[in-house]
């Protein structure tokens, strides 16, 4: 599967990373354990199976819409079917309008059922990863807001990417020239 995703700027990246930092002093699952070089804080927008032409196309002009301004909402869990704790970004208009033009452009050219229907625009819930474990309510009961720092209230997506999750390779998506 390739990935899409957004990156973000310097100054939230270091924040991203020192609460991975904090969580993992705290014993509780944090992205800092994967120690992998492709790991940097991102939100997922949507993979899958192949980047086609048609689909870099299309993704190419999203990646002209970059910088994005965005903001973090607060922390947030999921529990599907990992425990997930992250920090929430807010779906303003033009975020959602980036996502569904993601979402469109991998649609367009995939099979049928290939697609995470997380990612579905209406279900998609953008944030960046701060944990997560196969440990079902890892992060219940745990007083995770008080170990973290505030999130930082301006935030800017910066660059479009992919990662294949077969190869570990990373590709960045530029705009046309």
């Amino acid at each position: 599967m390739r990935t899409v995703e957004f990156l973000l700027d310097e100054a939230a990246e270091l924040a991203v990373r020192e609460a991975w930092r904090r969580l993992a002093d705290a014993g509780l699952p944090s992205q800092a354990r994967h120690r992998s070089p492709t790991n940097s804080p991102h939100v997922t927008l949507a993979a899958c199976p192949e980047l086609t032409a048609p689909i870099r196309w299309e993704l190419a002009d999203v990646a002209a819409a970059l910088p994005l301004p965005v903001r973090f909402t607060g922390v947030v869990r999921f529990e599907r079917p990992t425990s997930v704790l992250a920090w929430a970004l807010d779906l303003d208009s033009a975020l959602a309008d980036l996502h569904r033009r993601v979402w469109e452009a991998v649609a367009s050219d995939s099979p049928p059922g290939t697609l995470n229907p997380f990612h579905e625009p209406g279900r998609w819930s953008p944030h960046v990863t701060l944990g997560r474990t196969r440990r079902a309510g890892a992060f219940v009961g745990r007083h995770v807001p008080e170990l973290l720092p505030a999130p930082p209230l301006s935030v800017r997506l910066i660059t479009l990417r992919s990662y294949d999750t077969e190869t570990g390779a990373l590709e960045v998506l530029e705009a046309r020239p």
